[in-house]
């Protein structure tokens, strides 16, 4: 029998019930923790189906017992609690109601101080539609009590209740609810139009023009090439939004713990679980449908590049160095992609460049997260496997690599491949010391707190860089000019 902390036999004064899933809090608890679960142990979470087998009540009790929910984040409807508040007021007992687990439920019910009992699964009994139905009525009474509800699960539930309450429903659920019981009220859902396009990271788009640096270093400007390196960007791009929606699930327990990162559509509950899933699987379609089109080199290297940000989002972002020099990985795999795209060869001096560099990138990205939560006082961080007082060690780390792309760039310029690609090679001698100042302004203003965004987005938005950015393109026009 399902857990029950209600008082049994009807009342005196008709109750209400309030549902915790997609109602009380814009989320779903047993997605949330199955996301959490993989995340944490993705080899573990082969046993995913082995729990579901057993039947839902089993696997939600399983991944209570595993996954950590910190209830005190939760994404909390205010419109929902306001309603609970007023039932109060009035003098109406109020009970929560739940398919979730008992553990996570109870939790809940103890943290807000608001309930005079719940029900809840049980580990054997799944309590959700008519299960939760005959329950109710059992305690209460038929047509007892007031139920707050909000998907099509919960139709059996407001046929036996006295009023039918309606949070954030779906336009068919409410043609449906409007025929099972003719009038019933609504309560109005917080909600963003724009929820879905932050999910997507557009902002983050602007990373792979880096699979136009082939274009530019080799002087392949055809218009084929020319299109065939667009196709690759909004290829990448369209990928890359399907991996940062994946990281977002698994991430989302720690996110709601972090100063910015919990206002994201999933973890403020903007967006669910359902239509995150959906929009990944959109974008990953697409992407990969055009890299295909491209040319099967490309696709492959798109291939290693989603296999290893994959690898990143569920193992390696929690060793530490390993997540950097993998981020620094996933930057360069964009310019051996642009190579593939238009199929020009990726020299070795460009390779070495970009992991130097986009280590050194990755690293001031650390240590800004880590400056943030030190200036906060907030703990180390609990999904990276970094301490509050590496902050030196890394800021030295990120300067030493950048240093060495410096290097590296000094390296290929007395090459004699620069000769032949170059009239006037001694111009780019140049090019040096506005990567250095570039280097070192970000590490200043990083130290300085002044640095919030990825480096690299950081950089597409401040007038220093872009200006930076422009005196270089200036000086290999002028190198390559016969």
């Amino acid at each position: 029998m399902s857990l029950a902390l209600a008082t049994e036999g009807p009342l005196d004064k008709r109750c209400l019930v309030v549902d915790l899933d997609g109602t009380l809090i814009r989320s779903d608890l047993l997605m949330e923790m199955a996301f959490g679960f993989i995340g944490q142990s993705p080899l573990a979470a082969l046993r995913l189906p082995f729990w579901l087998w057993q039947g839902r009540a089993v696997l939600k009790r399983r991944l209570a017992e595993a996954v950590p929910v910190d209830v005190a984040t939760l994404p909390y409807d205010e419109a929902v609690l306001a309603r609970i508040r007023a039932a109060r007021a009035q003098g109406h007992p109020v009970y929560l109601a739940s398919a979730s687990d008992a553990r996570v439920v109870e939790a809940v019910s103890a943290h807000l101080g608001l309930f005079d009992g719940c029900f809840a699964s049980d580990g054997r009994i799944n309590l959700s539609g008519r299960s939760k139905a005959d329950r109710l009525v059992d305690a209460f009474g038929e047509g007892n009590f007031d139920y707050i509800g909000n998907g099509r699960i919960d139709l059996p539930v407001w046929e036996r209740a006295a009023t039918a309450i309606a949070v954030g429903a779906s336009a068919r659920v409410e043609r449906e609810l409007a025929r099972q019981k003719g009038d019933f009220e609504r309560i109005a859902s917080e909600s963003s139009r724009y929820g879905w396009l932050r999910v997507l990271r557009p902002h983050q788009w602007a990373k792979n023009v880096l699979v136009g640096v082939p274009l530019l270093t080799a002087h392949q400007f055809t218009p084929t090439a020319i299109v065939l390196t667009m196709l690759a960007a909004i290829a990448f791009s369209l990928c890359a939004s399907a991996t940062y929606i994946l990281n977002d699930l698994i991430d989302i327990g720690p996110d709601r713990g972090h100063p910015t990162k919990r206002m994201r559509p999933f973890a403020s509950g903007e967006l669910s679980f359902t239509a995150g899933a959906l929009m990944a699987v959109v974008c990953l379609t697409i992407g990969v449908s055009i890299a295909a089109l491209i040319s099967w080199r490309f696709l492959a290297v798109l291939a290693i590049y989603l296999g290893l940000t994959i690898a990143y989002s569920l193992v390696l972002k929690r060793k530490m160095l390993i997540d950097a020099i993998t981020l620094a990985g996933l930057y360069t795999v964009r310019v051996v992609a642009g190579g593939a795209a238009i199929g020009v060869p990726i020299s070795e001096w460009l390779l070495g460049f970009s992991m130097f560099m986009f280590l050194s990138l990755a690293l001031v990205k650390r240590y800004s997260e880590l400056a943030m939560r030190f200036d906060a006082g907030l703990p180390s961080p609990t999904n990276r496997n970094y301490k509050l007082e590496d902050l030196p060690i890394v800021a030295a780390l990120a300067a030493a690599s950048g240093y060495c792309a410096v290097i590296v760039l000094a390296l290929y310029l007395s090459s004699d491949t620069v000769r032949v690609l170059y009239s006037r090679p001694e111009i780019l001698w140049l090019v040096c010391p506005v990567l250095l100042y570039w280097i070192s302004r970000v590490l200043m203003l990083s130290h300085r707190r002044l640095l919030h965004d990825d480096p690299i987005v950081f950089a597409l938005k401040d007038r220093v860089s872009l200006l930076a950015t422009a005196v270089i393109i200036l000086l290999g026009a002028l190198a390559a000019i016969p």
